[in-house]
């Protein structure tokens, strides 16, 4: 356990990258002032397993040292660490908005359940390097962590400590996803979490911040714009090419907004008539969940009433098992959305199991695919991958719909700073690879005139009072 150096005493502020620095999952920033430890984020490793072994870590900092959490939105790889920190003896608050709390206790349920399952799986199977396997947590640590949340709406002034307050601002990503708005002593310490697009297909655009003294700002895609595709048009071919064949379109799918997304873009089609004669499925508890929740939190997005019903009408929930084992097992032609997003897990293994191997069936890979997963492992032109303890081939047609992701790309980003009154005194980047974070850090230079750092995990910054 690592002593941080005690600055109770002053009003330096300290950040601390524990997590999403020179990675996009995993994202954890520990703010230090006056003695009162605020983490943003609790996030969960993914991808290659050098990452994934250090949710088994210990933190560097006792969690029982920690005040608050702050949260800013429900995605694993920015929740998805909760329920551990929680056993390993948080007792402060977990702050964020009233979607954010409800989906966070769907994905980290389905976490859970996921992870109870595959130790059962590969302890049965025998394809474990541990005797016995074990999950990361369990559901009962989940309860435990659902205990501790508080909701607050956007732009309520929050105190947690002398002189320390905070605010969540909507940044477009997923339902309730915040910016957060730190204020300590006067200085302005912002957060972008996962910034969305500015012109979202579901939700409103991420609100635009006039001033930071320091600004931590996400790069998932800071070296790329998405493309210019229409992702309506894109779906429309890429089923109907699908259809012609007798195929079946698998979609791995995040089940919170990336699941709602593609059954708006579905319901659009089939209002126009432009959908193949194709039944839907949502063959994800967690997803079909969520999707019951965006209809539930109409004042959170931008969709009409009548939309809603049009995607509710349109698709077919799976929810339990034998339910999902039967439309595996039918062949015919249809349309499976599935988690999960980048192959981790989930039900999607089972279609790729079954029908991977046929080229009259399609991949769509619909958002992010993270350094050592199986979708970017598809993505790099792998042609088999394992799961389930064995190698499958894969010789299905491959697809990436890019336009969909639910991140700003470099031009968003870069438009989103120019709306600051002065530039903040410091930028920092985070939740980013190497490669995109440098980009971001040169455009922003060249364009802006802005000074930027990509931050490395474990990297510590203080933030001095007079350079507030």
């Amino acid at each position: 356990m690592i002593k941080m150096e005690n600055i109770a005493n002053s009003n330096s502020l300290r950040l601390w990258f524990l997590g999403g620095a020179g990675t996009v999952t995993g994202s954890k920033t520990l703010v230090e002032y006056r003695g009162k430890r605020i983490l943003v984020d609790c996030g969960l490793f993914q991808g290659i397993k050098e990452h994934r072994l250090l949710n088994w870590k210990p933190l560097p900092i006792d969690p029982s040292e920690i005040d608050a959490i702050l949260l800013t939105h429900a995605h694993l790889d920015h929740c998805g660490y909760l329920p551990v920190i929680v056993k390993n003896g948080f007792q402060g608050d977990i702050l964020c908005t009233t979607p954010t709390r409800d989906l966070s206790e769907l994905i980290l349920r389905d976490s859970a359940k996921i992870q109870q399952e595959e130790a059962e799986r590969a302890n049965r199977y025998g394809y474990t390097s541990h005797d016995p396997a074990k999950p990361l947590y369990t559901e009962d640590d989940v309860n435990r962590a659902m205990q501790l949340f508080r909701s607050h709406p956007y732009d309520e002034l929050v105190p947690l400590g002398q002189s320390l307050g905070f605010r969540f601002h909507n940044s477009g990503h997923i339902l309730g996803s915040s910016l957060v708005e730190l204020q300590v002593d006067g200085r302005i310490v912002v957060f972008s979490g996962d910034l969305g697009r500015m012109s979202p297909l579901l939700l409103y655009p991420p609100e635009f911040i006039s001033r930071a003294d320091l600004l931590v700002l996400e790069s998932t895609y800071g070296d790329r714009n998405h493309a210019a595709e229409d992702p309506r048009e894109m779906l429309h071919d890429i089923l109907w090419e699908t259809y012609e064949k007798q195929g079946i379109v698998m979609i791995p799918t995040f089940a919170v907004e990336r699941a709602q997304e593609l059954l708006f873009l579905l319901a659009m089609l089939k209002m126009e008539k432009r959908l193949p004669n194709m039944p839907v499925y949502l063959d994800s508890p967690m997803g079909s969940r969520a999707t019951r929740l965006m209809l539930k939190f109409g004042k959170w997005h931008a969709l009409k009433k009548e939309v809603c019903i049009a995607m509710d009408d349109l698709v077919n929930l799976v929810v339990d098992v034998e339910a999902s084992k039967a439309v595996v097992d039918d062949s015919s032609p249809k349309i499976v959305l599935a988690g999960s997003g980048m192959l981790t897990g989930g039900r999607i293994l089972y279609y790729l199991q079954r029908y991977g191997a046929e080229s009259n069936h399609t991949v769509l890979l619909a958002g992010f695919q993270a350094a050592g997963t199986r979708g970017r492992a598809l993505l790099e032109g792998a042609k088999e991958l394992k799961f389930f303890g064995s190698y499958h081939p894969i010789k299905c047609r491959l697809e990436l719909m890019d336009s969909l992701s639910a991140h700003a790309d470099q031009e968003e980003l870069l438009y989103w700073l120019r709306h600051f009154e002065r530039p903040p005194e410091r930028i920092l980047l985070n939740h980013g690879e190497p490669h995109q974070s440098n980009a971001l850090r040169v455009k922003i230079k060249d364009q802006l005139g802005f000074t930027a750092k990509a931050v490395q995990f474990g990297e510590q910054f203080v933030m001095q009072p007079d350079e507030g």
